[in-house]
């Protein structure tokens, strides 16, 4: 009997606009994604065209309700996701005034010692957790401020990527707490916007929309978003959650004894947390979660995969990507001494440097482009265990009583590097920890929709939903022998960043 109850799941992320539909049972009904451009007109810059967005999206939604073969009345509700951080600034129109500065746009490091300064670095991270870094929004606005002052004074409001699609399928202006909490001009313990924090910065708070936890409706499906999406007026749309937030979701880490890794463009180690807490210098992310009264820690390399792309195009192009990694399977741990640093567009975590850079050390003629590679495949690997173990030690750190806790964490891999099972072992041996793979891939436009579902009461939490739709389906363990050869491994390579740091 066909299933009259459907989810729809938007996100925004930096390479498409994916809508996906999903049953009332998690079953995946329907996909479909269009692409979109990345701009960087001068260095350090990444830039984006929201109405690109909205297009995109527009054809995604129609494409993906054909494909399902339903009616649109039968979409229960919209959940939206999306890049984190990206800054969107709209006039009193609701027009775009300049191209998105996005997550990962290194521009603002004037602009975050200008925060700092203004505030100071241990008042800030008490108060949004977070020191300021680059790709965060707050600082993209103060470069708009200092740099483009016929735009500045226009500005009526600022979103996010997908809450400016919310402004076009509702026409309200509202955004999620955990998309809220990454601007970093939000108080983490009140869950909303920092009066002090704007003040200082001298931000007009009306400028910044109402926030709302992931589930709750922040608007209904106006009829202009209907006629150009071919979606029924009237249809609930839930606040959602930024990217991350809504992957964890979307894999079933929504409990303090799991941690969900995304081996994507970025590589992220993301854990629920009960209450906020704060990595003392700043080095880890700390936000609120799209789950109700929930906070989380978070770890971001900003070149994983995307190091990986980067090499494929540079230097083995006409190579599929899956054979040139098959190709470095027979090489040995350690490369036979090289290895890589992947900081191509500088780092975030754990050593918060805008400046670092990439780099293959302890190159020997003897070297072939399949030990560049499994290079390449380790250093990356090496950066996520960076993050993983700054994570571990800071939950020890919080709460020394449960200390065993953070040993026996359940760790949940996703991410278009997953793909690779050589990767993934490695990501194994170089951790020594069982990682887990579950039966959804979708990541977080998945999440979004299990938000939006909860949001209309088909499940009465997410806890609760990811329990219904959300099983393992595969474990991964270490290899002992091999596991103790990377731990010696793992030690070198973090000798090389402080080394090199003098000549960033």
């Amino acid at each position: 009997m066909k299933n009259d109850v459907y989810l729809l799941g938007i996100d925004i992320s930096t390479t498409s606009a994916k809508a996906l539909i999903i049953n009332d049972k998690g079953k995946i009904i329907a996909s479909a994604t269009s692409k979109i451009h990345l701009y960087t007109p001068k260095p350090l810059w990444s830039e984006q065209d929201p109405n690109e967005w909205w297009k995109g999206i527009v054809k995604s939604i129609q494409i993906a309700i054909k494909q399902a073969n339903i009616l649109p009345e039968e979409i229960k509700a919209i959940g939206l996701t999306g890049q984190m951080h990206s800054l969107v600034v709209l006039d009193t129109k609701g027009t775009v005034l300049r191209p998105a500065i996005l997550w990962n746009d290194q521009r603002t490091a004037a602009e975050c010692e200008q925060i700092t300064k203004l505030i100071g670095m241990h008042q800030i991270i008490q108060i949004c957790g977070n020191q300021p870094l680059p790709g965060f929004t707050a600082p993209k606005i103060l470069w708009i401020r200092n740099n483009e002052p016929s735009i500045y004074p226009s500005i009526a409001h600022i979103l996010l990527p997908k809450d400016y699609i919310r402004y076009h399928l509702t026409g309200d202006y509202a955004m999620d707490k955990a998309d809220g909490s990454g601007t970093i001009l939000f108080d983490l313990q009140t869950r909303n916007w920092s009066q002090a924090l704007l003040d200082k910065l001298e931000l007009p708070y009306e400028w910044f929309p109402p926030t709302f936890e992931g589930p709750e409706i922040t608007g209904l499906v106006s009829d202009f978003a209907a006629k150009m999406t071919g979606l029924q007026k009237g249809t609930p749309v839930v606040a959602g959650g930024g990217d991350q937030a809504a992957q964890a979701i979307g894999v079933g880490v929504v409990e303090n004894n799991k941690i969900a890794i995304t081996l994507g463009t970025s590589g992220v180690v993301f854990v629920p947390t009960d209450k906020p807490f704060i990595e003392p210098n700043g080095r880890l992310h700390s936000f609120c979660h799209a789950i109700p009264n929930t906070w989380h820690l978070m770890g971001v390399m900003l070149s994983a995969a995307g190091s990986l792309q980067w090499y494929h195009d540079q230097f083995a192009p006409t190579v599929a990507l899956g054979k040139l990694i098959e190709q470095s399977k027979n090489i040995p741990a350690g490369c036979e001494g090289l290895f890589f640093l992947p900081y191509l567009t500088g780092e975030r975590t754990p050593h918060a440097d805008p400046y670092a850079r990439g780099a293959f050390i302890g190159l020997t003629i003897r070297h072939t482009r399949a030990h560049l590679t499994r290079a390449v495949l380790e250093g990356v690997a090496y950066g996520m265990r960076d993050n993983f173990e700054l994570i571990k030690n800071t939950l020890i750190e919080n709460n020394k009583a449960n200390s065993n806790n953070a040993e026996k964490l359940q760790i949940y891999l996703s991410g278009g590097g997953t793909k690779s099972t050589l990767w993934t072992q490695m990501l194994a041996n170089i951790l020594n920890k069982e990682l887990y793979l579950v039966n959804t891939t979708e990541g977080a436009a998945y999440g979004a929709a299990l938000l939006a579902g909860v949001g209309v009461g088909i499940w009465e939490s997410v806890q609760k939903a990811c329990q219904e739709v959300i099983v393992i389906n595969q474990i991964i363990n270490p290899e002992p022998s091999i596991a103790a050869d990377y731990e010696n491994l793992y030690q070198k390579f973090r000798q090389l960043y402080p080394a090199l740091k003098p000549y960033y």
